[in-house]
């Protein structure tokens, strides 16, 4: 066996055995024929054999023979690399846009979802070459050592977002399915003309993927945005918001992801009347709200109460509240990146819960928070994106939107304050700000992560 080989292996031996809350380096992820002295060189020619094509434009009422090899393409049996490396990366992506947004929107209500923020500029990644993908592949938490700071190890993003989908379709299984809405619509715009790159469209497509590729004309930003918005609604339940009619006209490519996550919680009513919620300790308004009853798991964890209810079979629920405060604790008080802690230590517990109905919808740009966190030029008009089209694209924006609700079961409603509990049972109500997270059970992926400030605002 050669040195290098051996080296490797010690190394991944290494870092797997010792590693807790550190990246560990994924080196059955780096790409093929990309390890030897000859790798830049090689990947270089790669790069001027990409086939390429021009999409349809988002006008026609027909489906490309292009498109229809997309969705009946053969899934190549992949390698199970399991999902547990993602989830620290994920983690310290989701909390880097988080700050980000509590800046923009201060106490308002914030809903973000890190595992699809950390696809959607993957998705982009799987399209760059040189010191843009040495640089993205670094953010997206892949740290691998070259020699050569104008070649890249880059990373197989198949294999990755082969991981990813593991972790998204496990609310998605046929027997998994009851109460729990959960779709997305993944969409790439391109200016008319432009050549985008037939490998790149290829490692995006799926076959259980809702996936398009279109061509829109940007240099009228308004009849773009109202053409994306009618292609949206046409091919799913997605309604896209007032953040698209902002597009440079200069623009060339655009990436759009949206998500609908509805989830019923089993057993819950909805209380007849609206509750009081305390937006600070001098201000309250009322508030649609569901109770429910049952064992679920709680602690109290560094001044806040946790509660965990479960979703379904592999999806979970978790509330977080201050115990004493109508302020939600600062950043500083617990960042969003430890909170596996929140999970730790919890007890069954008999829990009579009252909390808001929930239901709103976020936007956000990344392109956008990438300038505001510092890195304008990520992403910007010098981006290598050698690997995603032949033609000098500029990326506009890169989208994410969800609509997030949460929904009782039961139809009938049901008086405050009637039903009489054990003295054991432990009452919660979320009657100020509190915060919310989602979780797939197997793996502990953060999918959703908020706070909600004011249920009665859409955002």
């Amino acid at each position: 066996m050669k040195l290098g080989v051996i080296l490797l292996c010690v190394l991944l031996y290494l870092t797997t055995g010792c590693c807790d809350r550190v990246y560990v380096h994924p080196f059955y992820l780096i790409s093929l024929n990309n390890t030897n002295a000859n790798s830049c060189k090689e990947l270089e020619e790669r790069e001027q054999l990409v086939k390429m094509f021009v999409p349809l434009s988002i006008e026609s009422h027909f489906t490309s023979t292009y498109e229809e090899s997309l969705r009946n393409k053969s899934e190549k049996k992949e390698k199970h690399l399991g999902v547990k490396f993602l989830i620290d990366p994920i983690y310290m992506l989701g909390a880097r846009f988080y700050k980000e947004l509590k800046k923009i929107h201060e106490s308002g209500n914030i809903i973000l979802s890190p595992i699809f923020i950390y696809e959607s500029l993957l998705s982009i990644y799987l399209g760059t070459s040189g010191e843009t993908a040495t640089n993205l592949q670094s953010l997206l938490g892949f740290y691998l050592p070259s020699s050569d700071s104008s070649c890249t190890f880059k990373i197989d993003g198949r294999k990755v977002l082969f991981a990813l989908k593991i972790i998204l379709n496990a609310p998605l299984r046929s027997w998994d399915t009851e109460g729990l809405i959960f779709s997305k619509l993944l969409c790439l715009f391109s200016a008319p003309g432009t050549h985008l790159a037939e490998p790149f469209v290829h490692e995006l497509a799926f076959p259980d993927v809702n996936f398009y590729v279109r061509a829109v004309d940007f240099t009228n930003p308004t009849e773009a945005a109202k053409q994306i918005n009618a292609f949206v609604e046409r091919k799913g339940t997605h309604r896209t918001k007032s953040l698209l009619a902002d597009i440079d006209q200069e623009t060339t490519l655009l990436l759009t992801t949206y998500t609908h996550f509805k989830a019923v919680i089993n057993g819950a009513s909805p209380l007849r009347e609206p509750q009081e919620f305390w937006l600070d300790s001098q201000t309250k308004i009322f508030v649609p709200m569901m109770t429910v009853t049952g064992i679920f798991k709680h602690k109290y964890h560094k001044g806040l109460s946790v509660v965990k209810i479960p979703l379904s079979k592999s999806i979970f629920l978790v509330l977080l509240q201050p115990s004493s405060s109508n302020e939600l604790p600062s950043d500083d008080q617990y960042p969003l990146t430890p909170s596996l802690e929140w999970l730790q230590g919890l007890q069954s517990k008999e829990i009579h819960l009252t909390f808001p109905r929930v239901s709103f919808t976020s936007i956000y740009d990344l392109q956008e928070l990438l300038v505001k966190q510092g890195m304008p030029n990520l992403l910007g008009k010098e981006a290598n994106l050698r690997l995603l089209s032949s033609s000098n694209v500029t990326i506009g924006k890169i989208i994410n939107q969800q609509l997030f609700e949460l929904s009782p079961s039961e139809e009938d409603q049901v008086e405050a304050h009637t039903e009489e509990h054990a003295s054991e049972t432990l009452k919660i109500t979320l009657n100020k700000p509190f915060q919310f997270a989602v979780y797939e059970k197997e793996s502990a992926a953060l999918i959703y992560f908020g706070q909600i400030t004011n249920p009665l605002k859409e955002t």
